[in-house]
């Protein structure tokens, strides 16, 4: 007697429903994988001077307070960013825009 597919289709659904538990396990697997994460971690702080190319031109004492800084700064057309560093939120510019930075925060009202 030969063999025909209604003789195995018994065992399609339990297979199938293998395959597609084998693809999930894979992919749960490399989601949630240490230090190959698709999300980014949060920074860290560290300090003023580990910023690579990044100098402080302003130490205020709130990140709200920095980010009102920066803002002034970008207004001016210097490109700034903030960071929270070990010493308190700090306001960075390129080296090359330091001088042209601090003026603008001397003239900034307030």
């Amino acid at each position: 007697m030969a063999a025909t597919w209604q003789n195995w289709s018994f065992l399609f659904g339990p297979a199938v429903a293998l395959a597609i538990l084998l693809v999930l396990m894979v992919l749960l697997k490399w989601t949630f994988s240490r230090g190959r994460s698709v999300v980014a971690r949060p920074g860290r702080a560290g300090e003023p001077e580990d910023y690579g190319l990044l100098v402080p031109v302003a130490s205020p004492p709130t990140m709200i307070e920095a980010e009102v800084l920066r803002r002034t700064l970008e207004a001016a057309d210097v490109r700034a960013t903030v960071a929270e560093t070990l010493q308190g939120p700090r306001v960075l510019v390129l080296r090359r825009h330091v001088e042209v930075a601090k003026h603008v925060l001397e003239q900034a009202p307030g």
